[in-house]
């Protein structure tokens, strides 16, 4: 079948370093054209506006949108209304409500919407889920630290309201929690703010399944040195630990699964797959956990955060 004619909207750090990389080896895709306000790819169309790009590429067929995601809703519906399918960087909104309606929209445009969870493609997830699967998990915690400084240097719109703030990081921890554990909700949550900042820079937050397991989560923008990604449980079965972002499984402390990561080439090849299958693909509840835990948490003030 002739290539999916794609458009990337938003040319940042994140799309360099992944999308232009699993685009380039997939024959699924073809890139054709970019819109960003203050960057450009080379060798294909470049606009400054998702407008102008989807008026000046008649034959484009999908759109991957790659800005913040307090802007991704708008970009989005304009998207799905010009009947392009439409790839949507975690988180897939700011809110869980417009992310429904975009569902809606797809649905009612015969286009497939795609909530892209790229942690959950990490190559020891599945390996994970089938342990835990096959065994009585007794409790969980998730331990999700790293550098704020290191992987999001001066990039203001995480600290605003919306962005997240650690829950950016921490939401990929959820996204592989909730592929691999029961359903689970939120019961309490702690959450720290800079006094300069409108997010947390830290929180904690306690989950519990519906069978009553209790599921604790650490999250922390500030630890420098190793960074700490993981997920432990312990089961009837033994420990197991889900560590460097759910790139390594070790059971009762022997290794048992690593392979190298290839999330961002695996979360294309689904899209392709759910554009021939004509059918859309959008898990809400890793930002489901994220919009509770804001509701129920409490807020602590702690001292300014400058980069």
């Amino acid at each position: 079948m002739k290539p999916i004619k794609i458009g990337i909207v938003g040319v940042g750090k994140i799309v360099r370093d992944q999308h232009l990389p699993a685009l380039a080896g997939n024959g699924d895709f073809e890139l054709v054209c970019a819109a960003s306000r203050n960057a450009s790819i080379d060798g294909i169309a470049n606009f400054a506006t998702i407008e102008s790009m989807l008026e000046g590429v008649a034959d484009l067929d999908a759109v991957s949108l790659c800005m913040p995601p307090q802007y991704r809703y708008d970009a989005a519906r304009k998207a799905l209304e010009a009947g392009k399918h439409v790839f949507m960087e975690k988180p897939p909104g700011a809110t869980v409500r417009e992310v429904e309606d975009l569902i809606d929209l797809a649905e009612q445009k015969g286009v497939s919407l795609f909530a892209s969870w790229h942690s959950r493609y990490a190559p020891a997830v599945e390996a994970a889920k089938e342990f835990l699967a096959a065994t009585r998990i007794r409790s969980a915690r998730i331990v999700w630290k790293e550098d704020v400084r290191r992987w999001h240097p001066n990039q203001d719109w995480i600290w605003q309201a919306g962005g997240l703030g650690v829950f950016d990081p921490g939401i990929n921890a959820l996204s592989i929690a909730t592929h691999i554990l029961s359903p689970m909700y939120v019961t309490k949550a702690a959450l720290q703010f800079p006094a300069n900042k409108d997010a947390p820079v830290a929180a904690e937050i306690d989950f519990r399944t519906a069978q009553g397991t209790p599921v604790k989560m650490e999250l922390d923008w500030l630890q420098t040195g190793p960074q700490s990604w993981d997920i432990h449980a312990d089961t009837d079965a033994g420990e197991m630990v889900l560590s460097s972002g759910g790139a390594k499984l070790a059971i009762n402390g022997e290794a048992v699964h690593e392979q190298p990561e290839r999330e961002y080439p695996a979360l294309y090849e689904r899209f392709a797959q759910i554009i021939r299958d004509d059918h859309s693909d959008v898990d809400l509840a890793p930002l489901q956990h994220v919009a509770d835990a804001f509701m129920l948490g409490r807020r602590i003030a702690v001292e300014p955060f400058y980069d």
